[in-house]
This record gives structure tokens, C-alpha cells and sequence, in this order.
């Protein structure tokens, strides 16, 4: 009996010793964060791998719904309200799922169920907040690990995208960066600062909108600081009078914010404002 227990209290040893090693796992975990405009979105999922087999169409059947992915569900959350192919998705954390439709068409699924393993056992349509069919294209390489991406981003939206094997499909998404931002300069203009007149001419010149609206707020704000020029408020204060067709008022600019970059020993603004001024005819 004693000898008996000796050997069980063994096993027991070696097993939780085993139990204690942390060992590869065949489908990675991945964590991705990406702000798109001012929008936060974070992806949650598991990777898995090609591994010499034929994944689409065989591993991963037509007709099926996949868990885009392996193991739990994989999660992305937007940390405000977005358009997913023109259709409203309200902020918050989704199960994201793939309708394999054929080998040229999927179907993005995000569903408010986020608890499961995999794809749902009982699957259920009102639980898909937003759907959206896309054209799959060819990559003429092997993707071997299956990624999630977010690329082609601008300040007012992206692409979600899906890579594995020789697919990938992506899906357009929007955020609303345009109205937070007027919104935001709307109330901060009833009695703005230097710096507020300076993010609200900076944004409006990336975006392309009012340019002279840009101009009388730029030059509000390069007006404030006169006692203290600062050379990236002069250089973007060029920049938005030769956008708004006033090429003297830029050369102006660009020759002041040129002197003070000197002084601040800035090499980037010295090498942009000298090249202005030469494509402008002042040197």
C-alpha cells in the first residue's frame, strides 16, 4: 500500500511539472491596435497557419460560415460609432465571421455574440449587427500565416482586410473623424486659443476644405505669437497661402518660418522651406 502511494504521489509530481510548461501553441494569439482618424480599433485573434494543406475550399469549405481564424472568436472593437460598407455599426466589441460564399465572393460578419468557441453551434442571424458581401482577389503568393491588416487608412476611414493562402478580401469602413473634428472646432472657435486656430487651419488645409477660412484662422494664429514666432506656425501658414493662391503671402511665410527654423537649428523645416522657396521663385 505505502509502495502504491509512493507511485501515485510520483505521477502526480511528474504531471504537474508538465502542467507547468508553456509550450508553442499551433494558431499564435495576435493582438493589433490601429486609430484610424480618431477612432481606436483593436483586434483580437488566432493565427493559424497554412501548413502544406489546401485551406480554402477544403479545410475551410464554400458554403460554410469560418470563425476567421482558429480557436475563440475573433474579436475587433471599434471605440466609436463607424459605417462598415455604408452601414452603421455601433461602437463596441464584435465576434468577427466570414460566409465563404465561393472562391471570388465572401461575406463579413459581425456578430454581438462574442462568448464563443469558434462559430456559434446555434447560429444567429439577429445577432449579426452588420454584413457585407466582398470580392475575393488572387495574391499570387502563399500568405502562410493568416493575418487580419487595416491599411489604405486616411483621416475619414480604411480597409479591413483578411490574407491567407492565395486570398484576400478586404471591406471599406468609415469613421466619423469629420464630424468630431467640425464639431470640436466649432465649440472651441466661440473663444479659441493660438493652438486652436493653428489645429483648425492645419486640419482644414490636410483635408482640402475652406481655404480661405484656413488663411484667416492661420493667420490668427501666427498674429498671437508674434512675440514669440514659432517657425511651424509660419510654415504652415505658407503652405495654406499658396493654397489659397496667394503666392506672396506664402513666399512671406516661408521666408520668416525659414529664419526662426535657422535659429532653432531645425534642419527638416530649413530643408522644406528652402525647397518651397525655390519652387516659388524666391531663390
Amino acid at each position: 500500500m505505502k509502495k502504491l502511494l509512493l507511485i501515485l504521489l510520483a505521477f502526480t509530481t511528474v504531471y504537474t511539472v508538465n502542467a507547468q510548461i508553456e509550450t508553442p501553441q499551433p494558431s499564435p494569439k495576435a493582438k493589433f491596435e490601429q486609430k484610424v482618424g480618431l477612432t481606436d480599433i483593436t483586434i483580437e485573434y488566432s493565427r493559424p497557419g497554412v501548413k502544406g494543406r489546401k485551406v480554402f475550399g477544403d479545410l475551410e469549405s464554400f458554403g460554410t460560415i469560418w470563425r476567421t481564424g482558429a480557436n475563440e472568436n475573433t474579436k475587433i472593437t471599434f471605440s466609436n460609432d463607424v459605417e462598415v460598407a455604408g452601414k452603421a455599426l455601433k461602437a463596441g466589441t464584435y465576434a468577427l465571421f466570414t460566409r465563404l460564399i465561393s472562391a471570388t465572393e465572401w461575406e463579413f460578419l459581425f456578430y454581438t455574440d462574442t462568448n464563443n468557441w469558434g462559430t456559434p453551434q446555434n447560429w444567429d442571424d439577429s445577432k449579426v449587427a452588420v454584413s457585407a458581401k466582398v470580392a475575393v482577389e488572387p495574391i499570387p503568393f502563399v500568405v502562410e500565416t493568416f493575418t487580419i491588416d487595416i491599411n489604405s487608412i486616411t483621416n475619414n476611414g480604411a480597409k479591413l482586410e483578411l490574407l491567407w493562402e492565395n486570398s484576400y478580401a478586404a471591406v471599406p469602413f468609415t469613421v466619423p473623424t469629420e464630424q468630431t473634428v467640425s464639431k470640436a472646432i466649432d465649440k472651441v472657435m466661440a473663444g479659441p486659443g493660438e493652438g486652436d486656430y493653428y489645429a483648425a487651419a492645419a486640419y482644414y488645409l490636410a483635408e482640402g476644405k475652406d481655404m480661405k477660412k484656413a488663411t484667416e484662422w492661420i493667420d490668427k494664429a501666427v498674429e498671437m505669437t508674434k512675440d514669440n514666432p514659432r517657425f511651424y506656425y509660419l510654415r504652415r501658414q505658407a503652405l495654406i497661402h499658396a493654397a489659397n493662391g496667394d503666392k506672396a503671402g506664402a513666399i512671406k511665410a516661408a521666408k520668416e518660418s525659414l529664419v526662426y527654423s535657422k535659429k532653432a537649428g531645425n534642419d527638416g523645416y530649413i530643408k522644406m522651406n528652402t525647397a518651397s522657396l525655390k519652387e516659388w521663385g524666391a531663390m
